[in-house]
């Protein structure tokens, strides 16, 4: 069964305590919580004390999207914080080895993410030190984009890779999920989905994180 991580960038943060409890009540795995610098990415979002905040309440892993430069500097304040699993960009980290001996060296599970427009053939030296393979299925920044079609092809793909390497990471998609294109997701070789707006945006959150998880 594959998990969903609702992302909590599209919560209500005038009420984050109710969404952060819907999410512990409900069918949902993980928390996904994306800490954007507004340098690799053009958007600002939370930092430490809101996950600090989040860890307070969360009954679930918190699944942290670094989309940030430099993230070897923060690596110990994020475990400090509460993050669970700690995933940096391919694009953002030049020691990417090393970030990741860096990661499983405080404790916990070492991801990796990739933009659209970054071939998955990029991991293959490194696939079988990861926990995560993350697949952005939008450009990271902002909430709400349009699902990019080729990330079915790249999901098939990164399964090649980690049965050559007989690696045993999960692989995790965000941008655009909802519930016509979980499933062939799922069939494309997801092990975690990531929804932000989809969850948040419905009138049932909890129903929509079923329709997601449950087909």
């Amino acid at each position: 069964m594959h998990l969903i991580a609702p992302s909590v960038l599209s919560a209500d943060f005038a009420n984050l305590q109710r969404d952060i409890e819907m999410i512990n009540l409900s069918n949902a795995d993980w928390f996904h919580v994306d800490v954007m610098d507004g340098v690799f990415v053009p958007n600002i979002s939370f930092g430490m004390p809101v996950i600090k905040a989040l860890k307070k309440h969360a009954m679930k892993p918190l699944d942290v999207h670094l989309m940030i430069v430099d993230p070897d500097r923060y690596i110990k304040d994020f475990k400090a914080a509460g993050a669970d699993i700690l995933t940096v960009h391919y694009e953002a980290c030049t020691h990417l080895h090393r970030t990741v001996q860096a990661i499983k060296a405080e404790g916990m599970k070492a991801g990796v993410s990739i933009n659209p427009h970054t071939p998955v053939s990029v991991l293959e030296d490194i696939i079988a030190d990861l926990d995560l393979v993350l697949i952005m299925s939008v450009n990271p920044g902002f909430g709400g984009q349009s699902f990019i079609e080729r990330t079915y092809s790249k999901l098939r793909y990164l399964r090649e890779i980690i049965a050559e390497n007989n690696a045993s990471c999960l692989v995790e998609v965000d941008g655009g999920v909802n519930d016509l294109n979980a499933p062939e997701l799922v069939k494309a070789g997801a092990d975690v989905l990531v929804a932000g707006n989809y969850v948040f945006g419905a009138s049932d959150p909890v129903a929509a994180i079923d329709s997601i998880k449950y087909f």
